[in-house]
């Protein structure tokens, strides 16, 4: 169910950048699974006590969701020296979200890049929150030339970026996802695509050097079978359940299960938008809502359905 009873919309009051700061007037954010989850509170419960106490015990203390946005920077603070007003940015507000409020205050030390050359704003938006998952659990994986790779979940912002980044380092990349995405699966480069609601990888005869697991797959043993010799499965919405059983899998066993989430990195940021301008890695835009349509969004996002990214119009 969609509840934004607490969640606001605009700039904050008096909201104007220190010494070190930049504020940027948001044009363009998304819509993710991870921002359905913070609305809903769906948290892990190894991280459901932190994350708690930071985004709010009662009632949000972030009043705009949002985790990835573009947009101009409008104000610089005295002490800014590589960010100028009216620079086209994109960036990512991470836990402190943001993106849907129509101005963003962020310290200059904060990943913002600026957006590619090759890229309207709208694309832009839609770069950082799967762009930089992607390239963490790429290189958790050690992805390289001619690794068979698995994508579990690969039809969404981070599953889109893994599968074109995972090609361009020289990967055979399978696709798990619904059949209603295949068609944009392949178009970006898929050597092989399975409807999960047909097909159960676990019980194929095919093999891997590393499975990207986004989803969260359950049968945990069965998938670790699925991995060739030395193979890595890297757990991207693990619990805490899976955590226990990664350390016992990769002391026993001669495979690894790789637990690590992402943080907010500059030098990523950057090296996605090498990527973009290259052509390497190409922007998948499903659909678009006004600011105002927002919940509508949050509605379409939960079905599932959802094919690279959701964008909303500020």
């Amino acid at each position: 169910m969609v509840h934004l009873k607490f969640w606001s919309l605009g700039r904050y009051p008096n909201q104007e950048p220190r010494v070190n700061e930049v504020l940027i007037k948001v044009v363009v954010s998304t819509v993710t699974a991870g921002d359905c989850e913070l609305r809903r509170f769906d948290i892990a419960t190894w991280i459901w006590v932190p994350v708690r106490l930071f985004m709010g015990i009662f009632k949000p203390r972030i009043k705009s969701l949002g985790q990835e946005f573009s947009g101009v920077i409008e104000e610089i603070g005295s002490d800014v020296k590589n960010c100028q007003v009216g620079m086209e940015i994109f960036s990512t507000g991470g836990m402190k979200m943001g993106g849907c409020g129509e101005y963003v205050c962020l310290p200059e030390s904060h990943p913002i890049c600026p957006k590619p050359t090759n890229l309207s704003l709208r694309a832009a938006a839609a770069i950082s929150t799967g762009g930089t998952n992607a390239v963490h659990f790429l290189r958790k994986g050690q992805v390289g030339e001619g690794d068979d790779v698995l994508i579990n979940d690969a039809g969404g912002s981070i599953g889109t970026m893994s599968l074109q980044i995972s090609k361009h380092l020289g990967a055979k990349v399978t696709c798990i996802d619904k059949a209603e995405k295949h068609g944009m699966l392949n178009s970006l480069g898929a050597d092989k695509v399975i409807d999960y609601r047909e097909s159960d990888f676990t019980i194929l005869d095919d093999k891997y050097d590393v499975i990207i697991d986004i989803a969260g797959i359950t049968k945990l043993n069965a998938a670790f079978s699925r991995l060739k010799p030395n193979g890595r499965l890297v757990l991207g919405n693990p619990t805490f359940t899976s955590m226990l059983w990664a350390a016992w899998a990769t002391m026993t066993t001669d495979k690894q299960a790789l637990v690590s989430l992402a943080g907010e990195n500059q030098d990523d940021n950057l090296y996605l938008k090498e990527l973009t301008e290259q052509g390497v890695v190409k922007i998948p835009i499903d659909r678009s809502y006004k600011l105002d349509e927002i919940v509508e969004a949050h509605r379409y996002v939960e079905t599932g359905y959802k094919q690279g990214n959701v964008l909303i119009i500020l």
